[in-house]
C-alpha cells in the first residue's frame, strides 16, 4: 500500500508539472499574442511577456507589431503608355490592439495576401496618372500619391504604413534614348539661343559706339568757326617765325615762301 502511495503520489506530481508546464506561455518583445481556445480566436490579446493559459484547450498564436519592411520591384505603364519599373521600400508595422482581428480574417500571411498587391495596386493606379517623364521630374508628389492611397489600403486590414521609398523608376531602353536625345537638342537650342542674344548685344554695342562717335565728330565740326581758323593759322606763323634765322633759304624753287608779318605786328 505504501508503495502504491508513493507511485500515485510522483504520477500526481507529474501531472502538476507537465499542468503547470502546458498551461504557462512566454510573448517575445516586439509581438503580441493572439489567444486561441480550441481553434476559436478570442478577444483576449497578449501583451509582452508571461501569460497562463487553460492547457491543452487553449493556445497562443504570436504576431509581430515591429516595423517590418517589405521591398519589391513592381511594373506598370505611365500615362503615355511606356512602360516603367520602380522599386518601392514600404516600412509598415500590425495594429497592436487588433492583431486578434488581422489572424482571424486573413491570417498570418498577411504579407503575401495583403501588403504585396496593395503595392502593386497603389503604384499602378498613381503612376497611370503620369506621364514617364513626371515620374521623373515629380517624384516627390508621385511617392506622396503612392502612400497616401497605400495607407488607406493598409489601414482596412489592421495594419500602419509608416513609410515609402519609391527608389528609382526604370525606363526601356528607347525610351531613355529618346530623352537623350531630347536633352541634347534643348541643350543645343538654349547654345544657340544665348548665341544669338550675345550677337544682338554686340551688334547694338557697335551701334552705340558708332553713334557716339558719329555724334562727338559733329560737335567737333560745330566748334570749327572762322575764328578758330584764323588762330590756327597765326599760331602756326608763330611756330615759324621761331624757329627762323633770319636769313632767306640760298635755293627757293621759284617763289620765296611768304610770311605775314601783319598779323605778328597786331599781335
Amino acid at each position: 500500500m505504501k508503495n502504491n502511495k508513493l507511485i500515485i503520489s510522483g504520477l500526481i506530481l507529474v501531472v502538476v508539472i507537465v499542468l503547470f508546464i502546458f498551461s504557462g506561455t512566454t510573448v517575445a518583445s516586439g509581438y503580441r499574442g493572439v489567444l486561441l481556445q480550441l481553434g476559436a480566436v478570442k478577444p483576449t490579446i497578449l501583451t509582452e511577456g508571461f501569460h497562463f493559459k487553460i492547457p491543452f484547450i487553449q493556445n497562443v498564436e504570436q504576431v509581430e507589431v515591429r516595423v517590418q519592411k517589405e521591398e519589391s520591384s513592381q511594373t506598370a505603364a505611365s500615362k503615355d503608355l511606356q512602360m516603367v519599373t520602380a522599386n518601392v521600400a514600404v516600412n509598415y508595422s500590425v495594429d497592436p490592439g487588433a492583431v486578434n482581428k488581422l489572424y482571424q480574417e486573413i491570417g498570418p500571411d498577411y504579407r503575401v495576401r495583403i501588403v504585396d498587391p496593395a503595392i502593386a495596386e497603389s503604384l499602378k493606379a498613381v503612376t497611370a496618372q503620369y506621364t514617364a517623364e513626371e515620374l521623373i521630374s515629380k517624384r516627390p508628389e508621385v511617392s506622396a500619391q503612392v502612400k497616401d492611397m497605400l495607407a488607406k489600403k493598409l489601414t482596412k486590414y489592421y495594419m500602419i504604413l509608416e513609410d515609402i521609398n519609391i527608389k528609382e523608376f526604370a525606363f526601356s531602353e528607347e525610351f531613355n534614348k529618346a530623352i537623350e536625345l531630347k536633352q541634347t537638342a534643348e541643350q543645343n537650342a538654349l547654345k544657340a539661343q544665348r548665341d544669338l542674344e550675345r550677337i544682338k548685344i554686340e551688334a547694338q554695342q557697335q551701334i552705340t559706339q558708332a553713334g557716339a562717335e558719329a555724334e562727338a565728330l559733329r560737335l567737333k565740326k560745330q566748334e570749327v568757326t572762322p575764328e578758330l581758323i584764323q588762330l590756327k593759322q597765326i599760331e602756326v606763323q608763330e611756330k615759324a617765325l621761331e624757329k627762323w634765322d633770319g636769313r632767306l633759304p640760298s635755293v627757293t624753287g621759284g617763289a620765296t615762301p611768304f610770311i605775314d608779318l601783319g598779323g605778328v605786328e597786331k599781335k
